[in-house]
């Protein structure tokens, strides 16, 4: 086969740096900015980033590259083309064809989709300088400082692409910091079968790989598995892991709870060593429909209330652990004391003896709410000193305040972390409790447990109680607002 040359790169772009990319990247965003709606514009900045770097390391590596990529996908053809929308949906389809580990990945793409590009002279102008953009990077592996070169920079993109998005972000993308401790929490190891199944941009997942690499393990000896509802997303998150060379991970599409896809041949459920998961906070009409009737038998500890889904999350997350698995769920605080069936769910996993730690979170931490949020760890094979206790841990006062978003700073994290494995009493941090010690409602207020305020005598214990059922109380009324939001934007009110 004749192959058309490659096209000639500008000079002086070997050695390219996370920064020098990361910057770059952003200038194409910024290309967008005001010509298209800020939330559709992060799908085609990583389309092309990901089209531009299939092209280079075909180029690079014929025959022996990864996918195969056709002459009419070629950058020297793209970057030419009179009409570069209709070119850039011919190279699309062309790579799914060509390639099926790719199906599905660009379909969801338009490059002349008119609503959110304009009209077919204005989109043709804006694509043309995204391709003359990207068109001054080399991407293949010979211009790249060091092999994670591309996975920072689609890191740092969605994070960008999450912190412009406001109130939005939480639906595709974890804070960073918060990833960090869920990871540090999970402690994953090679050869494990990890899962998150609200996986979003794939945040958590390839914070595991980079966990164990950093931890002189083999990161491609981990089985990672995610599920993700939203197909921009999932496309999202299924780029990410292709282009840090992830190449048999399984990522599926769909809706966890009504319509789980991660079974094995015979239809059950897989099972995991670890599960981590930032599942959406109290999530109205979650599917309950379908968990009264659950093939997988997940919801055997209850139903929860239409209204709220926190605790199907939760269930099925239990129903996928491994005999020895270990789960890390970040949740909000009402998970920890509302009371009806949830109330029931909660009391039966206590009894299964499934509680491992709790940890209480700063405020203001997430992208578009400001409700207080807690981790759980939920271990099917509790250590033996373990078996019958529950570490509470309030982590809420630890924290750097930022104007937008508050941060978890690395000693912060690693407080909670080390408090984590040595599992004993820190004053006004970390308590040990005995379940027969929980109380009678089966209540896990952090705030219960563990007094945090300050000394100061001789008003302290009384002190204490009130600032304890103050942050209940706070914390209650966070919950019932976030659940109202939700209700709002069910009717179509998203103000």
């Amino acid at each position: 086969m004749t192959y058309p040359p490659r096209a000639v790169m500008p000079p002086n772009r070997k050695d390219l740096t996370p920064d020098e990319l990361q910057r770059h990247l952003w200038g194409s965003a910024e290309l967008l900015r005001g010509a298209i709606d800020a939330g559709d514009y992060k799908l085609y900045v990583f389309a092309l980033l990901f089209l531009k770097r299939l092209s280079d390391h075909f180029d690079e590596e014929r025959p022996r590259a990864t996918f195969f990529v056709p002459p009419c996908a070629r950058w020297e053809v793209l970057r030419s083309a009179a009409s570069p929308g209709e070119a850039l949906n011919t190279a699309c389809i062309a790579l799914e064809d060509e390639n099926p580990r790719l199906r599905g990945v660009l379909a969801g793409l338009d490059f002349n989709d008119a609503r959110r590009l304009g009209d077919a002279k204005n989109r043709d102008a804006l694509l043309s300088r995204l391709l003359r953009h990207f068109s001054e990077l080399d991407l293949g592996d010979a211009s790249l400082s060091e092999p994670d070169v591309l996975g920072k920079a689609y890191e740092y993109l969605v994070e960008r692409f999450a912190d412009d998005a406001g109130k939005k972000a939480g639906e595709f993308r974890t804070p960073t910091q918060v990833v960090d401790l869920v990871v540090a929490l999970c402690n994953p190891e090679a050869k494990m079968r990890i899962c998150d199944p609200t996986c979003g941009s794939g945040g958590m997942l390839l914070g595991c790989a980079r966990y164990v690499t950093r931890n002189g393990g083999d990161a491609s000896a981990l089985r990672l598995h995610g599920q993700e509802r939203n197909l921009a997303t999932w496309s999202i998150c299924t780029m990410n892991l292709l282009l840090q060379g992830r190449l048999h991970d399984r990522i599926e599409k769909g809706d966890t709870i009504r319509d789980p896809r991660l079974i094995d041949e015979r239809g059950r459920l897989l099972r995991f060593d670890r599960v981590l998961a930032n599942p959406p906070f109290s999530l109205a009409r979650w599917g309950q429909e379908v968990a009264l009737c659950d093939p997988h038998d997940r919801f055997r500890h209850g139903v929860p209330q239409r209204a709220n889904g926190d605790f199907a999350f939760i269930q099925h997350i239990v129903a996928t652990l491994d005999v020895r698995g270990q789960a890390i769920i970040v949740v909000p605080h009402g998970v920890l004391f509302r009371g009806g069936v949830e109330a029931d769910i909660r009391r039966q996993l206590l009894a299964e003896d499934l509680f491992e730690a709790v940890i209480g979170l700063p405020p203001n931490l997430f992208y578009g709410t400001g409700i207080p949020a807690a981790v759980l760890v939920l271990n099917r094979a509790k250590r033996a000193e373990r078996k019958g206790k529950i570490l509470f841990i309030d982590a809420s006062r630890h924290y750097e305040e930022r104007p937008a978003r508050n941060r978890l700073r690395p000693e912060d994290i690693d407080r909670i972390v080390q408090a984590f494995r040595a599992f004993s009493d820190v004053p006004r941090y970390a308590q040990v409790i005995a379940l027969r010690d929980i109380a009678d409602q089966h209540f896990l207020n952090i705030s219960r447990y563990v007094d945090a305020s300050e000394p100061n005598e001789p008003l302290r214990p009384n002190l204490g109680a009130a600032i304890a059922r103050l942050r209940e109380l706070e914390t209650a009324r966070a919950v019932a607002d976030a659940r109202l939001q939700a209700v709002l934007r069910d009717l179509g009110y998203d103000g």
